[in-house]
């Protein structure tokens, strides 16, 4: 069983010509709402492995929120742990995409409400999963007691770094793997507290060179296939979320790192950060 802690985002996305300048309005020409956030995209990704999932998050009691839980529902995601804040908003990306760019606005709304003391309310779940996926969205106190309460219950913890700010250094006797990508590994190892030893937890994600991580004191580069690429957002969440199913199914590491890369590139073959993640017959289809 894998448990997610983590953020649950409702992208607003618009796409445009050209970026508006300042105190300029602007005809779009198309919008949208997609599910996001870092937390629910990689439970998304790992229940499409049809793996039990538990989400641990929160939305605000509005109707994207009412929205977000229906859809996790359909994803066949155990959703007990994601409750409504009162008075509050679910957590939004506003997106404008223009000039083959994009910016984005995140306002985290309900998701900074996932604090410590929240968290520990999920302690059934975190005692009871085989592993334990967290990321940086929501409050560091609910990160740390999400992996505390796991790591005592002898759990496998994959910390997903991003977006990446300076994390406490007693979280690396936490973790069992940490999933940056290339730009977060460099500002990773340029941190005043990163250990050469830390190395053998890294599995660095390199977006179409695939991913690479250490074992036995060697270097392991797992190259992802040739796709079309149609748009890369949620890319690294289907590498973790795929990553921590194989680790659940009792993959070694080489396998499921393996298996991830080959989802994460299936992923990138349709618009939004959910859309293209891989159901299992699928990726078991591409993978022969």
């Amino acid at each position: 069983m894998i448990a997610v802690t983590g953020s649950l985002n409702m992208d607003l996305v618009t796409t445009v010509d050209r970026f508006p300048k300042k105190g300029e309005t602007l005809q779009g020409n198309a919008f949208s709402t997609i599910f996001g956030g870092k937390g629910a995209n990689q439970a998304v990704a790992a229940a499409r492995l049809e793996r039990e999932v538990h989400m641990i998050g929160r939305v605000g009691d509005d109707a994207f929120g009412s929205e977000y839980l229906g859809h996790l529902k359909q994803e066949g995601i155990h959703c007990e742990n994601v409750k409504m804040v009162k008075g509050v908003p679910t957590g939004t990306a506003l997106i404008t995409v223009a000039e083959r760019d994009n910016t984005i606005v995140i306002v985290s709304g309900a998701n900074d409400h996932m604090t410590g003391d929240e968290t520990e309310e999920a302690s059934d779940v975190l005692e009871q999963c085989n592993v334990l996926l967290v990321q940086l969205e929501i409050p560091f106190s609910g990160v740390e007691k999400a992996m505390q309460i796991a790591k005592k219950a002898g759990s496998i913890i994959i910390l997903n770094p991003a977006p990446y700010v300076e994390w406490p250094e007693h979280w690396w006797q936490l973790v069992d793997y940490v999933t940056p990508n290339e730009h977060e590994a460099a500002a990773m190892r340029n941190s005043a507290h990163f250990r050469q030893e830390y190395e053998q937890k890294l599995i660095v994600t390199e977006g179409s060179k695939g991913a690479s991580y250490i074992q036995h004191g060697e270097r392991k580069i797992v190259p992802a296939p040739a796709v079309e690429v149609k748009d890369t957002t949620g890319a690294g969440d289907t590498f973790n979320g795929v990553f921590a199913a194989g680790l659940d199914e009792g993959m070694a590491i080489g396998e499921a790192v393996e298996r991830a890369v080959v989802a994460a590139s299936l992923s990138v073959t349709a618009f939004g950060a959910q859309s293209g993640m891989p159901a299992k017959g699928q990726l078991e289809k591409f993978l022969g």
